[in-house]
């Protein structure tokens, strides 16, 4: 989280808004081999609680159930350029979003994560255009296979931490000249955010 409180978003709209549409993170926890850290979809199973998978063969795997561990989601980020102030006699920054989650983790049932996968599944083929695949469509015995080489988890959510960095120190003339500037950069999400947020 970036220590300035200027940053500091509050509430849960901004972990709504990241963990349903982008619905993937980092899972970070120290082990007996050193710090380890996975990648693996999310799903917001509650407002406590983000389920996740990972494979048994994940350094982090053995480890998680029972352990604190730390969860990140990476929103829209952006270099920001000077040409955009009105005093240009300073230094480029980097705008972002994040969110992090902290929170003990537990080692789901073969019930929860078989849940968990068909609930994945779903929610992403509703995002591409044309008929869905089912996870019906894989015979038991591939799924079966599959099946054995993952770990579902599931992590109750103790303390929130998010960050919104928009250049929220600048006017508002100069931001709206940074919004526009990051928009023509192919920066559209990050611009939008700009528009959307107080600053």
């Amino acid at each position: 989280m970036h220590p300035n409180a200027n940053y500091h978003a509050h509430g849960g709209d901004l972990e709504k808004s990241l963990l349903a549409p982008i619905g993937f993170g980092m899972v970070f926890l120290t082990t007996p081999e050193g710090p380890r850290v996975a990648h693996t979809p999310l799903f917001r199973a509650g407002y406590d609680t983000v389920q996740f998978h990972l494979a048994r063969s994940n350094a982090l795997a053995p480890h998680l159930d029972g352990s604190k561990a730390l969860l990140v989601v990476n929103g829209p980020d952006a270099y920001v350029s000077p040409r955009w102030y009105d005093d240009r006699a300073t230094v480029p920054t980097w705008d972002y979003v994040a969110l992090e989650l902290e929170g003990q983790v537990r080692r789901m049932s073969d019930e929860g994560l078989d849940a968990l996968l068909h609930t994945l599944i779903e929610r992403s083929e509703a995002r591409i255009p044309g008929a869905p695949f089912m996870a019906e469509e894989t015979p038991p015995d591939t799924w079966a296979k599959l099946f054995r080489g993952i770990a579902g988890f599931e992590m109750t959510v103790e303390e929130r931490r998010s960050t919104v960095k928009l250049s929220q120190k600048k006017a508002p003339h100069e931001r709206e000249r940074i919004a526009d500037g990051l928009e023509q950069a192919g920066h559209r999400e990050i611009a939008t955010l700009y528009r959307i947020m107080p600053a």
